[in-house]
């Protein structure tokens, strides 16, 4: 029987990201995700996707754990110093685990 356990890693950072940051996390193995607008208020003030510039995405990507630590360490190193950038992660129950390596 497989395991259904998986991570749900959510990032939140400044649209301006989006191509470059996928194309770092599928050069590190990610095979999906998914990546919607987002708007909020936080520590860098307010982002109201209104304008291009002044929006936020948040990204999600389902993987196993050890991906997870991958993505993490990725982020840490290459975009936490110079981005509006946040990064949060939870177990998650999945049905079709062999979707999410």
């Amino acid at each position: 029987m497989q395991e259904n356990n998986r991570t749900l890693i959510t990032i939140i950072t400044e649209s301006s990201l989006e191509t470059t940051l996928s194309r770092e996390l599928e050069k590190i193995g990610v095979h999906g995700y998914t990546i919607t607008d987002a708007r909020g208020k936080g520590g860098r003030g307010s982002r109201k996707a209104d304008w291009d510039a002044d929006s936020n995405i948040r990204v999600e990507v389902i993987c196993t754990e050890v991906m997870a630590k991958a993505i993490t360490d990725l982020l840490q190193k290459k975009y936490y110093d110079d981005f509006a950038m946040i990064t949060y992660s939870h177990d998650v129950f999945v049905l079709r685990p062999e979707k999410f390596t």
